[in-house]
């Protein structure tokens, strides 16, 4: 049986995953704030945009979660049939 290992993100894909958050999250707020509207327009813009990056986040980590958990129960699974097999006597006569 192989044992396949979770691949790992490296250094340089985390930073770009912050940079890219920032730089986005700073566009839209610049461009919020540049807009030619009211004040509460601009704050139904900005509260909009802050509901939609939480609600992303809670998104983002239940399905890590889901992910998660399937795979611990894939390696329960696993590891229950690595037992089977190892005390399996094919040569044990029955009883």
């Amino acid at each position: 049986m192989t044992n396949a290992t979770q691949p790992r993100t490296t250094a340089a894909f985390h930073v770009q995953a912050i940079l890219s958050f920032a730089v986005s999250g700073t566009a839209v707020g610049v461009g919020i704030a540049y807009l030619p509207v009211g004040a509460w327009v601009r704050a139904f813009l900005a509260l909009g945009v802050l509901y939609l990056v939480t609600s992303a986040f809670t998104l983002a980590k239940t399905i890590r979660d889901k992910q998660d958990e399937t795979r611990v129960v894939s390696r329960v699974d696993q590891a229950r049939l690595d037992k089977l097999l190892a005390e399996h006597d094919p040569f044990k006569e029955p009883v």
